[in-house]
């Protein structure tokens, strides 16, 4: 049955269910199709509401990059140095395991030329200040914080995606092997910071 007062928002929302449904590859997924189906219109009704798949994917790409800062600001208020990292890991990796559709959609970059994705930078770039104020306690060197904060988003990105497509298969525990992880993150943060505190 057709849905009745479909707007733009409202595509979003559809889009973000068909994702959801789709699990870790409901991103890639996304067909202006299966919108159609799930909204119970034929696809061209659609684009009444959204210029194309690129456009509507970019919407479901912000709506999840503010998910997922909204989610590490959370974790990390009130913490500060090793202690607000680790929340924030854990807090990355739980959104993934919840959300694996929506997450795969946060690792878009916006292109930083296109007029398009000029909403989409605004968002990453508060997604990527939630990180450099989670890393604030390490008193990194400007010239490093940046480094810090790809080193750091690399490492966790890579364990959750090797753990949602069924990549840790051994018996060992793999919360644990996140915490070591995690671990090997801090000391990486603060031996960046360590030049810094020795010339004190």
């Amino acid at each position: 049955m057709p849905r009745a007062g479909l707007s733009p928002d409202a595509v979003v929302r559809l889009a973000v269910e068909v994702v959801d449904e789709g699990g870790a590859s409901g991103f890639a997924d996304l067909t202006l199709a299966k919108v159609a189906a799930k909204a119970g219109v034929a696809a061209p009704s659609l684009y009444k509401h959204v210029g194309s798949l690129a456009d509507l994917r970019r919407d479901v790409a912000v709506l999840a990059v503010r998910e997922l800062t909204a989610t590490g600001a959370s974790a990390t208020v009130g913490r500060a140095g090793a202690d607000a990292l680790r929340a924030l890991a854990s807090a990355w990796r739980q959104y993934a395991h919840d959300h694996p559709g929506r997450y795969a959609a946060t690792q878009v970059g916006p292109d930083p030329d296109d007029p398009a994705d000029a909403v989409a930078r605004d968002v990453a770039a508060e997604g990527v200040q939630v990180v450099v104020a989670t890393l604030r306690g390490f008193e990194l060197p400007d010239d490093r914080v940046i480094d810090a904060v790809r080193a750091v988003r690399s490492g966790i990105h890579g364990f959750v995606l090797l753990e949602l497509g069924g990549g840790f298969r051994m018996r060992e525990d793999v919360d644990q092997s996140f915490a070591v992880l995690v671990d090997m993150l801090v000391a990486g943060v603060a031996a960046l910071g360590a030049p810094v505190a020795a010339t004190r």
